[in-house]
């Protein structure tokens, strides 16, 4: 998604600069006139392209959101305690170790000494503090509810992060034992069977057909093996590359949805994630279809995202939510009919924290079952493909033996 440059005045006639992400200009300036700022230059900020977009390298210490969870809940307490932001900011900047934050807190301190709002000053650092922070912070500013709301966004990182690592967890068990089985595989094919093949090339008799086969495929690997790695390595930045390009994130994220074993439990987090986030949105009185906007901006998938950008469309044109929700074929009919019920009782913020509370539990039960499916089977896929080199290696002897016996 494009990134936007601006300067713009506030309703104090104070000159403000930042940046925002946004699907187009038009796009940035209405966000920023739904902050009731006045822009006065609005410029986007090209990204690398091509492969030096992916060597691009961002300089200091990452800001991991565990230490956003710990940000956001001290400040809370500080606030709650009747402590100035601007103390409380500096108390936070005394304390925290990680030097690139400890560097985003003090202009954001400095921002706010001047006589900025706690969200404007945030926003200048979109890297860090997302639209969906700043827009809650925004509403808490507005409603005298900022403790409430910095409580809530911590607790709704806690959550989110928790549940994104259990699924990362899920997917890097097979993806690692499925590298130390291809490794034992290359070893075996280009260490182990050539040593076969010269006690082999004794036997006057033809090798079996498997063996033979085998023999082939070790050899194509050990002549061939600097080329083979620099197509695969070739392949891997290709991948990478047409994994940024529009055509190749909606095809990806498509087959991520759709991929079998892990494709349920993707789309299960993705529910649970957008749930959770627009549940808090409006419970902190985030307004609807801004909720939607930034919703679809933190869905992590494009597929998913166009679906709520449809449905932020149609509510805008006065649908309620659950009609397009359906009708977008992403979202299974259980979330859209509890989604109409809490619209029509006027407690969509509870609905959608239910719906999310049971996507939790069925992540941790689709992550357990998982890993509990996929040992067995990577065990057998090691069995079947290690124990057929070895058959198939050993299958002169055992031909020379019954010869011999005979």
């Amino acid at each position: 998604m494009p990134n936007f440059n601006y300067t713009a005045k506030d309703r104090s006639g104070k000159t403000l600069k930042g940046d925002l992400e946004a699907q187009g200009k038009g796009q940035a300036v209405e966000i920023l006139r739904s902050k009731q700022l006045m822009v006065l230059k609005l410029e986007e900020v090209k990204k690398p392209e091509g492969f030096a977009a992916i060597f691009r390298i961002k300089g200091g210490k990452k800001i991991k959101l565990d230490d956003l969870v710990i940000l956001f809940r001290q400040l809370a307490t500080m606030i709650e305690s009747g402590i100035p932001v601007v103390n409380a900011l500096d108390i936070l900047i005394d304390q925290t170790d990680n030097i690139t934050l400890k560097k985003v807190l003090t202009d954001v301190r400095d921002s706010v000494n001047t006589g900025s709002s706690l969200s404007d000053a945030f926003l200048k650092h979109s890297d860090v503090f997302t639209p969906l922070f700043v827009n809650m912070i925004d509403a808490g500013e507005s409603s005298g509810m900022l403790d409430t709301i910095l409580d809530r966004v911590a607790t709704y990182i806690e959550k989110t992060n928790d549940l994104q690592k259990k699924v990362k967890s899920a997917l890097m068990y097979p993806m690692i034992v499925s590298s130390m089985a291809v490794f034992i595989t290359l070893v075996l094919m280009v260490k182990v069977i050539p040593v076969f093949k010269e006690i082999y090339v004794g036997f006057s008799a033809q090798l079996p057909l498997p063996t033979q086969i085998l023999i082939n495929i070790s050899d194509i690997l050990r002549n061939y093996f600097l080329i083979i790695i620099a197509l695969v390595i070739a392949f891997i930045f290709w991948f990478r590359y047409y994994a940024r390009t529009e055509k190749g994130m909606k095809k990806i994220d498509r087959l991520k949805l759709n991929i079998p074993l892990f494709g349920p439990l993707i789309r299960k987090f993705a529910i649970s994630k957008f749930s959770r986030t627009l549940s808090t949105l409006v419970k902190s009185g985030v307004p609807i279809l801004s909720a939607l906007e930034i919703v679809a901006k933190t869905s992590g998938n494009v597929i998913i995202e166009k679906a709520i950008i449809d449905v932020r469309d149609k509510v805008r044109d006065g649908e309620s939510i659950a009609t397009p929700l359906e009708k977008s074929g992403v979202f299974p009919s259980m979330v859209t009919r509890m989604v109409s019920v809490g619209e029509k009782s006027g407690q969509l913020d509870k609905m959608l924290s239910k719906i999310s509370d049971f996507y939790d539990s069925q992540v941790n039960a689709a992550v357990e079952g998982l890993t509990s499916m996929i040992e067995p089977l990577i065990i057998a896929f090691l069995g079947i493909v290690i124990g057929g080199i070895v058959m198939c290696m050993f299958l002169p002897i055992f031909q020379l033996s019954s010869v011999l016996g005979g």
